[in-house]
């Protein structure tokens, strides 16, 4: 058996496995020529002092013969003979819930308003080039959902909800690198995920799955308050008695028809605020603490939390070596997010950085309802756009500016590519939003010296951090409590918040659709 040992080592170190490995040979008394081999389990970086260091966990073969065990996809059955499942959605809780599906032995139908992962590409070029915007197909719509083509993190403090290794083994099953496993804060990349997404999608068609893209579902049918199929916006209807609702977090227009029909959903609390950019040399600076960068470490990332006056201002979706994209769901509207490609090799970094928000922030809204929060979002979107010019150029303002409460005289270039529209925040958000802003990036200052610069520049809106609804569903069946046979799923649903927990709540909702079909 393998000794498993936790050590504490320079970034060098880590790095090279001659330097490691006699290191850890002299601390525990081992003899170089003993050592076969040392697997590295799991690292983490510690930069709280000058001197950085990173945290291994190994795994030494000591006097043994080290044999690498790949990892191996579930036997999956051919399902083209059994019950199906209707799938509304192909991001990674639909994904995830269509492989448990075929697992447990039923037929998955995805239903994708979006195209195809390769298909988006062009859709997200004509909304950054062009500024237009394809409602079906977009950084939010489309296989893969939102975390496709923004950035595919796999962090997650979600690891009470269910077996993150799971999904982890599954995702290096269909192509991703073994070292997601391995890192604290694991990160696939925008431009490495497509083609493990459209794995998934062939071995789903293999074993007898069905993916529908451009298939909007416009209506559910209900009988005796029992899920008895849907419709798609061509007027084409699929029965089925089971349907798992994964649509994420921006699909308002099924939001709208839960609504209509009477079918209970609530309010959701979120947080929203703007997208900040720094030079990714800057922010290393700070964070390692140094003027240069080492070559052994990686682009660093910042997390803060602050409470200002009684709400919490926090950073979000932090992107080293990333860019800011445009990411509108429909015309008429502004909306900022982040990627990285995998390498983290851009020279800029960002995060969003959001303000903490509450049901009775959305009260000038109470007419809509359980949509409240929806359209309290959806207003300071259409703003953004309008003070953008009508384009999909993004209200932006220098920070040192916006904690000044003054109009940028200039703006340097940033990653968003649309372009910027010097506009001070104040006309963007409401007033609560912009004064926490104001005082809560002082208070970034205090914790990240040199984190409030001239340089550094605000995009708004950061806005779907994430689902302003939620479609309640039993605590043991994950059923909806009104409809049976409605599985809401995900974080459209509310309950998911990233790539890892929305896949393990899609393996949830799977798994419930089985032990009752099955008894």
């Amino acid at each position: 058996m393998p000794i498993t040992i936790r050590i504490q080592v320079s970034p060098k170190e880590a790095t090279l496995m001659h330097v490691l490995k006699r290191k850890v040979a002299q601390l525990n008394s081992i003899s170089e020529s003993e050592i076969n081999h040392i697997e590295i389990v799991k690292r983490s970086i510690d930069a709280r002092q000058k001197n950085i260091k990173i945290n291994l966990t190994l795994a030494l073969y000591v006097n043994e013969d080290f044999v690498a065990n790949p990892i191996q996809l579930p036997t999956y059955p051919s399902v083209n003979d059994v019950e199906q499942v209707i799938i509304v959605g192909a991001g990674p809780a639909g994904l995830f819930a269509a492989l448990r599906c075929i697992e447990l032995g039923l037929k998955p139908v995805i239903i994708e308003r979006g195209k195809d992962v390769r298909s988006r590409r062009r859709d997200l070029k004509a909304i950054t080039r062009d500024h237009l915007v394809n409602e079906d197909s977009n950084y939010c719509f489309g296989e893969g959902g939102a975390g496709t083509y923004s950035d595919g993190k796999l962090y997650t403090r979600s690891k009470k909800r269910g077996d993150v290794n799971r999904i982890l083994d599954l995702l290096v099953g269909f192509g991703a690198t073994p070292e997601i496993k391995v890192n604290a804060h694991p990160h696939i990349g925008t431009n490495k995920l497509p083609a493990i997404i459209a794995s998934i999608r062939e071995k789903i068609i293999a074993q007898g799955g069905e993916v529908w893209f451009n298939k909007r579902l416009t209506d559910i049918l209900i009988k005796n308050n029992e899920i008895d199929g849907v419709v798609l916006h061509d007027g084409s209807k699929i029965n089925a008695r089971k349907v798992i609702l994964a649509t994420g977090h921006s699909a308002r227009d099924i939001f709208k028809l839960l609504h209509k029909k009477h079918i209970y959903i609530e309010a959701k609390p979120f947080a929203l605020g703007v997208r900040v950019e720094h030079s990714q040399q800057f922010i290393d600076q700070i964070q390692y603490k140094t003027e240069e960068r080492s070559p052994y470490l990686p682009p660093s990332p910042y997390s803060i939390v602050k409470q200002v006056n009684g709400r919490g201002m926090y950073s979000f979706c932090m992107c080293p070596g990333g860019v800011i994209a445009p990411c509108a769901t429909q015309a008429g509207e502004v909306v900022t997010n982040g990627w990285s490609p995998s390498k983290r090799d851009q020279p800029t970094s960002n995060s969003g950085i959001v303000v903490e928000l509450r049901l009775e922030d959305f009260k000038p809204y109470a007419q809509f309802g359980p949509l409240s929060g929806m359209y309290f979002q959806a207003d300071i979107e259409k703003k953004a756009w309008q003070l953008g010019g009508e384009t999909q150029r993004v209200p932006a303002q220098r920070l040192t500016d916006l904690v000044a409460g003054k109009n940028s005289q200039s703006l340097p270039e940033t990653s968003y590519k649309p372009g910027l529209t010097s506009v001070d925040m104040g006309l963007v958000f409401p007033k609560f939003i912009h004064s926490i802003l104001k005082q809560g990036f002082q208070d970034f200052n205090k914790s990240m010296r040199g984190y409030l610069t001239e340089e550094a520049v605000a995009h708004a809106p950061e806005s779907r951090t994430s689902s302003p609804v939620r479609i309640p569903r039993d605590r043991l069946t994950l059923e909806h409590p009104q409809i049976k046979g409605l599985y809401p799923c995900g974080e459209g649903a509310g309950y998911a918040g990233g790539i890892i927990s929305a896949a393990i709540d899609g393996e949830k909702c799977a798994e419930a659709i089985a032990n009752v079909l099955k008894k």
